[in-house]
This record gives structure tokens, C-alpha cells and sequence, in this order.
């Protein structure tokens, strides 16, 4: 991972801080809105949820209360707004893979060359994974967990990666549904020992089982891990559906309003279908099962068609600034707010501020300041074009 500072910056959106370029001329065509559409969503890890929360215990508006209420992750079966982030994420990096690998080739590198930047970047992830979950306090290999966020992104990338370098979108779809409904029939059909076969819970579902019998060091639960083997196979297909979405972009021969009115049709269908097959396989985030990864995808396509809508196809650009700098740099993000102590620095800064202030706000100003202190943070390193990639 290395910081760069370039003239003309425009990163691959792989996963960092990525805009995604359809050409190589400096007049060329941004897709503008998947930036602004990833700030968005990291949005809620800098703050966006704890200002949630605070708004609702001082307004007491009921429909602030639900939504507030939509920042936690269920405890096994469900969905909540929280579920979305981590998936949304992984498949706006999906959306890239088209563009970088078509880039890539562009430049006209091997196929050995690009097989080691994918692998070079999944290795990359794979450790800073670990490193995030605490590796280098080298607390004993059983102490230690694998399973990361980042080591999930890693994984479906990677894979997503192989697939959309080697097969056409055809038999990229294929891979899509095949792995959905191979994964399905592994959970509904191969017995756990001592449990069966079809059990879908935390106790005796056959990914708790593989994790306790396969996965290495701690989990992030007492039985299983949600970022474990099984449900890293199932998390390609949210990249692969982001890959698949990056194409329907990609292409020269449709205009922007086709574009986003088939991914606002094809956000529709995938919802339809997620929670049309949550009646029978469960929309579980931790087992990340078939319906959840329809129901996600569905809803980071809805998303994207709306903010593509409304700054590629409109050209209405200025509104989504404070989103864009957010999104440009998703690796500081997620790294400086577990190695870096924003409260302190919120504190420094803006704590006498908040003082002059009723104590009945103080919970909410706090809150408003600690995403202002990250994007002023933020907005720095846009300035100077400082972009931390893998």
C-alpha cells in the first residue's frame, strides 16, 4: 500500500480510492456517481450512524427513531440498513473490475501481469486484514483472527477478478447463479455430523461446522466467524454482481438513460428475487446465503441508478461533493479510524465549541464535528490529490 500524488489522478476503484475512467484522454468520461455513491456509503462508518442515533434521542421524531434503530446488525436472521454497507462496498468494487482489467489490457500487459497485480492486491488485503483485527500485537496463533472485512474483499475480488478475465459476461452470469445455488445446496443438503443436514443455525449450520473444523486462530463469535470459509465463497458472487453491472456501464453501444434505467429495473429484479427466496433460504448476513446477496445487490443497484441518474445522466455533479471526498480514499478510512483517535482530535478542536452549547446537544454536536473533523481530514488529501492504494 503506498500513497501516491500524481498531476492527473485517476485510480482504478478496485477496492481504494478509485474513479472509475471509461478512456485514457483527459477529456474522458467519468462515471462520477460511483464515488460519490461509495462516500456514501462509508459515510456511516466515519459517523453516520452515531449522528443518527444522537438526532433521534433529541428530535424524538418517530421515523428518525426507526431509522436510527437500523444501525445494528441482527443477531442472526433479518436485515437492517447496517447489513448494506459491508456488500455495498464489496460490489462497487465489482464494478470496477471491467474498467481496470479493459485498462489494463489497454496498456497492453500480459496475462501473467495482470494475474499479479489481482493477486498482488488480494495478498495485500489478506494481511492488512489481519493486521486491522490485531496481528501485529503477536498475541499467540490461536489468539489471532484470519477472518477480516478485508480479507472478504479480498477474496471476492480476486475471484470475480478471474472470472471476468477469463469468460465472457454469458458465462459470467452463469458463475453467478451457479455459485448462489451451489452454495445453497451445500448449506440445505450436505449433513453436519451429529446435526444433519438443512440446519441453519449459528449452532449447526455446515459453516459454523467447516469454520471449528478448518479455519485457523479465533473467530469473531464464540462458534463461527462471519467473514469464515463458507460464506467467502458466497461473497464472490456480490463482487461478480458489481462486475456484471460494471460491464452493462462499460458498454459503448447504449446511451446513459438505458443505462440507468436498466440498472433501476435490474435493482427491482434483484430485490424481488432476494426477498422472494428469503421464504426459503433465510436473508442471514453472517452466512451471507443466496437471498441476502440478491437483496444487497439489488438495493447497491437501486443506489447506483439513482446517483448515476442524477450525476451522469443529468450532469448534476456540485451537490455530491462532500460524498466524493469521502469515497476517493475508503482504505484511509477504514484503516485511520482504527489506528488514528478522531475523538481526541474532535476534541481538540471543537470541543470548547460544543461547550457554549445547551448539554442536551452536546450528543449531537458531537457527533456533527466528528464527521467534520474526518472530512476536513479528507478534503486535505483530495486537495493534494494523496490517495492511499493497494
Amino acid at each position: 500500500m503506498h500513497s501516491e500524488k500524481t498531476e492527473d489522478q485517476s485510480v482504478s476503484a478496485e477496492g481504494s480510492a478509485d474513479t472509475v475512467v471509461l478512456n485514457k484522454d483527459r477529456k474522458s468520461e467519468r462515471i462520477a456517481s460511483l464515488d460519490a455513491l461509495r462516500g456514501f456509503d462509508m459515510l456511516w462508518i466515519v459517523g453516520g450512524s452515531a449522528l443518527a442515533g444522537n438526532a433521534a434521542k433529541y428530535f424524538e421524531w418517530p421515523w428518525l427513531k426507526w431509522f436510527a434503530g437500523q444501525f445494528h446488525h441482527p443477531s442472526w436472521e433479518g436485515f437492517t440498513c447496517y447489513d448494506q454497507i459491508f456488500p455495498m462496498f464489496l460490489f462497487i468494487v465489482g464494478v470496477a473490475i471491467p474498467f481496470s482489467i479493459g485498462s489494463m489490457r489497454k496498456k497492453e500487459l500480459s496475462n501473467l501481469r495482470i494475474y499479479f497485480r489481482i493477486t498482488r492486491r488480494f495478498i495485500l488485503l489478506l494481511i492488512l486484514g489481519v493486521i486491522y483485527n490485531g496481528g501485529l500485537q503477536l498475541s499467540g496463533y490461536e489468539n489471532t483472527r484470519f477472518g477480516s472485512v478485508l480479507g472478504f474483499i479480498g477474496v471476492g475480488y480476486f475471484f470475480a477478478a478471474l472470472i471476468v478475465l477469463n469468460c465472457r459476461i454469458s458465462t459470467q452470469i452463469i458463475w453467478f447463479f451457479g455459485i448462489l445455488l451451489g452454495y445453497w445446496a451445500a448449506i440445505e443438503w450436505i449433513p453436519v455430523p451429529g446435526i444433519g443436514a438443512g440446519v441453519i443455525t449459528p449452532q449447526g449450520s455446515l459453516a459454523t461446522y467447516i469454520d471449528q473444523a478448518w479455519m485457523p486462530g479465533r473467530f469473531h463469535f464464540d462458534l463461527y466467524d462471519p467473514q469464515g470459509i463458507l460464506p467467502c465463497i458466497s461473497c464472490i458472487c456480490t463482487a461478480l454482481a458489481g462486475a456484471i453491472t460494471g460491464y452493462w456501464l462499460k458498454g459503448t453501444d447504449r446511451n446513459k438513460w438505458v443505462k440507468a434505467a436498466g440498472l433501476l429495473f435490474g435493482g427491482i429484479a434483484c430485490v424481488a428475487i432476494g426477498i422472494f427466496w428469503g421464504q426459503f433460504l433465510p436473508i442471514i448476513k453472517n452466512l451471507w446465503t443466496g437471498s441476502f446477496v440478491m437483496l444487497t445487490a439489488g438495493i447497491s443497484l437501486l443506489l447506483l441508478s439513482i446517483f448515476y441518474f442524477i450525476m451522469d445522466v443529468l450532469s448534476l455533479k456540485k451537490w455530491a461533493f462532500f460524498f466524493t471526498v469521502i469515497g476517493v480514499n475508503p482504505i484511509t478510512i477504514y484503516l485511520g479510524q482504527r489506528f488514528i483517535n478522531f475523538h481526541h482530535t474532535k476534541n481538540f478542536m471543537f470541543k470548547g465549541l460544543i461547550s457554549q452549547f445547551d448539554s442536551s446537544l452536546h450528543g449531537l454536536l458531537h457527533s456533527v464535528f466528528f464527521i467534520v473533523t474526518w472530512w476536513l481530514v479528507l478534503l486535505y488529501f483530495y486537495r493534494k490529490k494523496i490517495f492511499l492504494k493497494i
